[in-house]
């Protein structure tokens, strides 16, 4: 027999039903309706402590799991804190979906508590779509639309508000979910046209993204002879491919290599500015693009062939379509190790000091270990030097670039991947963003390492400020102990002096009854 309930309890109860397991949130007057529901639903909820932090773990365990991550949060400041999460997950392509209360009625009454002018168009401007639901039959069509369209679509964030009324009414329960064909694109056309150009290429590159899920990439540039990048959202991908120049992209002499081909093809990535940090690729040969949103394949590129369709179903098709090509390569794996070679002397040269550092840490983690990392020297480094042995592992807040992403990002990922080693990279400048959110990490016992780099300053602004003469300003900013910080919430702290040192602690870390913060400075030596 169905059962009436209040819309807030329905809607934990339709969430579990159609899979979610965690919430992220925090309580409030305006939506404590929704939480009625949430215990008898059997969801986990994580109290976050603000909610720009419940918004980050809500992205991190969307990243971990790829399911959307949910949140939770009040009308009015809960909304316009969690926005700049929704940003993120907006530019990173992160399937989020942010649930809030809303008045009643803004038009005729002023100085309510919580009131904006337009909630609903505020959240718009930082995610895929904000809709008020006015019943709770819109409610419900909506939360499926969103949970559908992360499926079939480009995954962003979707933002739902729900009038405080409405949440308290008694509302039926919701329409059983409905199953939906699988979204299915003409692959065999759009990889009968790669074959077109791949069969008499001799310097093809591949520029793999984040977009591309399959393990079959390194099979597939094998079998075409092909080089390839990879987008730092792509770094996993190409895993022990010899011909792979990794993710350099943004090196300016990349656009030499690229010069040299005689096709290349970018699958699943925006090559948006953040991948290159150039107006174009340099390429002078044929460009194909292969993207599920018609968006990218009309940006500034300009490729000469678009192909709009999900790229690993692509990727499957071309891989049986090359099982028997035979291919001839002007590549040299010797020629791609020089390269790649000069290219981390580079930036060993940018900011010295930091890749030994890098390597020390990479070496001592687990097999399987998910980093998160932040707005800091170290990740920029780390993106271009640090081989990953799979991809998906290493979430960095690349588009949007927002600070105070790491910790509270890790946390959602460790949520998601209980028993599983889980890592945060992140800046003394962006620690202080999110701080907070280390008492959510001791209160759940998370054994997750905080790797704090501390270089006492926005160094990379300061060094920006040098190049554009300015003379630098504003760029420090008095710390705390952080080692003391970290312990007043609970957390476990430690600042090695040698790399040795720091492998021992990082190794104790993902064993610990709880977070460790591990605080590194440029002077740590080997």
């Amino acid at each position: 027999m169905a059962q009436t309930r209040p819309l807030g309890a329905q809607i934990s109860h339709m969430l579990k039903d159609r899979g979610v397991d965690v919430i992220f949130g925090i309580p409030g007057v305006h939506n404590q309706e929704m939480y009625r529901g949430i215990e008898e639903a059997g969801i986990t909820h994580v109290l976050a402590r603000h909610e720009q932090g419940a918004g980050f773990m809500a992205d991190g365990y969307a990243r971990a799991t790829g399911k959307p991550g949910v949140a939770y949060v009040i009308t009015g400041p809960g909304l316009t804190n969690i926005m700049t999460p929704m940003g993120q997950a907006y530019s990173d392509s992160v399937p989020m979906l942010v649930i809030s209360s809303c008045l009643d009625e803004v038009s005729a009454t002023k100085g309510q508590l919580h009131q904006m002018k337009d909630q609903r168009a505020a959240a718009e401007t930082v995610c895929d779509w904000s809709e008020e639901a006015r019943t709770a039959a819109a409610a419900y069509a909506l939360i499926d639309r969103a949970l559908m369209e992360f499926e079939t679509r480009r995954p962003r964030p979707k933002c739902l508000q729900v009038s405080i009324g409405l949440l308290e009414a008694a509302a039926p329960e919701p329409f059983r979910e409905v199953e939906t064909e699988p979204y299915r694109t003409d692959d065999e056309a759009a990889a009968e046209t790669l074959m077109a150009y791949l069969g008499d290429a001799k310097a093809p590159i591949f520029i793999f993204g984040g977009g591309v899920q399959t393990g079959l990439a390194p099979a597939v540039a094998e079998a075409a002879g092909a080089a390839s990048f990879t987008t730092y959202a792509g770094r996993g991908l190409m895993a022990g491919y010899q011909l792979n120049f990794g993710a350099s992209l943004a090196r300016p002499s990349s656009a030499d290599v690229l010069a040299q081909a005689d096709v290349v093809i970018a699958i699943g990535t925006e090559l948006a500015e953040v991948d290159l940090w150039r107006r174009d690729l340099g390429h002078t040969a044929t460009l194909i693009r292969v993207d599920i949103d018609p968006i990218v394949l009309s940006d500034s590129q300009r490729a000469d062939v678009c192909i709009q369709a999900r790229a690993d179903d692509v990727l499957t098709s071309l891989a049986e379509m090359l099982e028997h090509h035979q291919s001839a390569t002007l590549w040299s794996a010797d020629e791609v190790a020089a390269q790649r070679r000069r290219w981390r002397a580079e930036v060993d040269a940018e900011r010295p000091g930091i890749v030994p550092v890098c390597d020390a840490l990479r070496d001592c983690l687990p097999k399987g270990t998910m980093i998160y990392s932040d707005m800091t020297q170290f990740a920029y480094t780390a993106k271009e030097v640090w081989d990953m042995d799979e991809p998906g592992h290493w979430h960095h807040p690349t588009g949007f670039g927002t600070l105070g992403y790491a910790t509270p990002a890790a946390i959602g990922g460790a949520v998601a991947r209980k028993g599983k080693p889980t890592m945060a990279i992140i800046g003394d400048y962006g620690f202080h963003y999110t701080m907070q959110e280390l008492g959510v990490a001791v209160e759940l016992g998370l054994p997750l390492p905080i790797i704090l780099w501390d270089n006492g300053k926005l160094k990379e602004i300061e060094e920006s400020m040098v190049r554009a003469q300015i003379a630098p300003n504003a760029v420090v900013a008095r710390n705390p102990d952080f080692c003391k910080l970290a312990e007043a919430f609970g957390a476990h702290a430690a600042a090695p002096q040698t790399l040795d040192e720091m492998q021992d602690t990082v190794r104790a870390a993902f064993n610990a009854d709880g977070p460790t913060l591990i605080y590194l400075t440029p002077q740590i030596s080997g």
